[in-house]
């Protein structure tokens, strides 16, 4: 429905770029799935019909990945933003897409761990 769907010029030229060079190429429409089986019915739609399909996180990226070159549907995956697991045992957490490196942060807070920003060093 309206809510979890939209083909608005604005929301689609939101999700067809990200923080690289490349100019924006918007998707036909953007889909906001808020659960496994969503994304799953949405994705044997897609391969039935040959519609590409184009994973959308927060948009940060450098790579052009969100770009959709030959349109196609765009999931955002924010709305699936769980926390599932927690170990601290293991030092691991299972997490839904969505979940923002901040959003983490918050829920480790108070456990003694944190999720740093990665950087690769030469």
């Amino acid at each position: 429905g309206a809510p979890n769907v939209s083909t608005a010029t604005a929301v689609r030229e939101q999700h067809g770029h990200d923080e690289s060079m490349h100019p924006c190429a918007p998707p036909d429409v953007v889909v906001w799935p808020q659960a496994v089986g969503q994304v799953q019915e949405l994705a044997a739609l897609c391969h039935r019909c040959r519609v590409p399909m184009v994973p959308f996180g927060t948009g940060t990226g450098l790579e052009g990945g969100v770009n959709a070159v030959q349109g196609g549907v765009c999931f955002d995956l924010s709305r699936m933003d769980a926390i599932a697991e927690l170990s601290l045992e293991d030092f691991s957490v299972t997490v839904e897409p969505g979940v923002t490196r901040k959003a983490l942060n918050k829920h480790l807070r108070g456990t003694g761990l944190w999720f740093p920003v990665g950087t690769v060093g030469i």
